[in-house]
């Protein structure tokens, strides 16, 4: 029986690419994102038609938590539940903090961790029901050491740290293990707004020199999907030995 995995901001660079490597590797996909409905259903046909898996395809605001009651339940009709988390959706902010409003601070949190408690809120009754699950939350490097003018960026993925953590002791004892990456500069749409000058000095201080690669992140998620366990509770550093 395929396993079902989902996956939250899949249309395009670090959640294409893991639906990619999940599609390879035969699972049933739920692949979700807010505005880019076009990229979506494209990856949805070209998975189907490359690897012949299921595919439900689902755009809404994943900060709604009315949406992602909706969502499940559709996944629930279709799949019965899903086997794998993947919370990958995600928003930056690059500016002072004192020039934010209360509006964007809370859409970035909605957006980058009130998601993942609703998600995981929603997937967790079937993992525990099969006494078998994954989570896995994409981070970031700033959520370990937090940057100077992304302040809330920082503060959600120290948040979904420390989310993934206490979950992870939460669910161990029923065999559902919880981990997170955390990215350090991966050549992603999001990363697009830095100029060529920007890059290079960034790449400078990278000593693998140079930035990651979204399929080196779904290498890891699909990994962690399939492995060990034993190991849960973890936030693994995936950032060419930068931080």
């Amino acid at each position: 029986m395929k396993k079902t995995v989902l996956i939250t901001g899949a249309s395009r660079g670090i959640g294409r690419a893991i639906a990619v490597a999940f599609a390879k590797a035969g699972y049933n996909l739920v692949i979700t994102c807010s505005k880019s409905e076009t990229e979506l259903l494209h990856l949805k046909n070209d998975l189907e038609r490359d690897y012949s898996v299921d595919v439900l395809a689902s755009i809404g605001d994943i900060s709604d938590f009315e949406y992602v009651t909706q969502l499940f339940s559709h996944i629930e009709q279709r799949f019965h539940g899903v086997d794998v988390l993947v919370n990958n959706a995600g928003i930056s902010y690059v500016g002072l903090l004192t020039d934010m409003t209360i509006d964007e601070w809370n859409h970035i949190l909605g957006v980058n961790l009130t998601s993942v408690f609703s998600t995981c809120k929603l997937a967790i009754p079937h993992m525990l029901s099969r006494k078998s699950g994954k989570i896995i939350n994409i981070s970031s490097v700033w959520g370990n050491v937090g940057a100077s003018c992304e302040v809330a960026y920082s503060a959600c993925k120290g948040g979904m740290n420390s989310f993934t953590r206490g979950l992870a002791k939460e669910l161990a004892p029923s065999n559902i293990q919880v981990n997170a990456i955390a990215c350090g500069c991966i050549d992603t749409q999001m990363n697009a707004c830095f100029s060529e000058e920007e890059r290079a000095t960034l790449t400078d201080e990278i000593p693998a020199g140079r930035f990651g690669m979204p399929e080196e992140v779904a290498s890891l998620v699909l990994t962690l999907a399939e492995g060990n366990e034993y190991l849960t509770g973890q936030i693994i550093t995936l950032d060419g030995g930068w931080i």
